[in-house]
C-alpha cells in the first residue's frame, strides 16, 4: 500500500498527503544514505504489507502498518535512537496535518518507535509485520545481503575500520545468538535460515579479517 491511500483510508485527506509523500521522497534520496534510502522502504512496504495480509490485519490496521514503514527511517543521519525520534516526530506531525485521528496517529507513532529496540508485545501484530519485514533483508540472496553490508558501513564512514569491526563483529554475534531472529512463525519461514547463512558468512569475513582474532 502506497503513502497517500494509507492516508486517505485513515480518513487523511490526499492532497496534504501528496505533499508529504513528495518530502518523504526527497528524504530518502538524501547522498549520505547507501543502505537505508527509498528502495529499502518500498521493501519494507511491500513485505510488511503481504505480512499483514496473511496475519488477516483489517484495511485500517494495513494502512497503520504501510505507514510506519514508509516513515521508519524518514529521518536517517546513522544516529541510533535519535533517527526514530525524529522519524516519528515527524510522522506524527504530518499524520495530523492531513487529518488523521488522534488515536491512529498514536499508533502510527508508536510502531515506528518500535523500530528503536526492535521489540513490541507479542501480541502486536503489526508491529510484528513491521519489524519483521524490516528485517528481511538479513534473508535475501548472498548478492542483496552484501550490498546491504556495504551500504550500511558506508553509512557509518566516519568509523574507523577498525572500531567498525569491533562494532560490527559484536552486532552479528547478538543477532547469531538469539533463538529466533523474526517474531513471526511466516517470516522465520521465509528468512531465517538464509538470514543465519548470511549473518554466519559475514562474521566469518570480519573475524578473519581481524589481525588480533586467533
Amino acid at each position: 500500500m502506497d503513502w497517500p491511500t494509507a492516508i486517505t483510508r485513515l480518513g487523511g485527506d490526499h492532497r496534504i498527503a501528496a505533499v508529504a509523500w513528495t518530502d518523504l521522497q526527497t528524504r530518502y534520496a538524501e547522498p549520505h544514505r547507501r543502505y537505508h534510502d527509498l528502495r529499502h522502504v518500498t521493501a519494507v512496504a511491500r513485505d510488511s504489507g503481504d505480512l499483514a495480509v496473511a496475519f488477516g490485519l483489517g484495511a485500517r490496521e494495513r494502512a497503520l502498518v504501510a505507514i510506519a514503514a514508509w516513515t521508519h527511517d524518514v529521518v536517517y543521519d546513522a544516529r541510533p535512537g535519535e533517527d526514530e525520534q525524529a522519524s516519528a516526530a515527524w510522522t506524527r506531525d504530518e499524520l495530523t496535518n492531513a487529518g488523521v485521528p488522534e488515536a491512529d496517529v498514536e499508533r502510527a507513532e508508536e510502531l515506528v518507535l518500535s523500530t528503536i529496540h526492535h521489540a513490541a508485545p507479542d501480541e502486536d501484530l503489526l508491529a510484528t509485520a513491521l519489524l519483521d519485514a524490516d528485517l528481511a533483508i538479513l534473508g535475501a540472496t548472498p548478492e542483496d545481503y552484501e550490498q546491504y553490508a556495504t551500504g550500511v558501513r558506508e553509512e557509518y564512514s566516519i568509523y574507523s575500520d577498525e572500531d567498525w569491526r569491533a562494532g560490527r563483529v559484536a552486532v552479528l554475534e547478538n543477532l547469531l545468538a538469539r533463538p529466533r531472529l523474526y517474531r513471526s512463525d511466516i517470516a522465520r519461514a521465509r528468512w531465517e535460515a538464509k538470514a543465519r547463512e548470511n549473518l554466519s558468512n559475514e562474521l566469518t569475513r570480519w573475524r578473519d579479517a581481524d589481525p588480533h582474532h586467533r
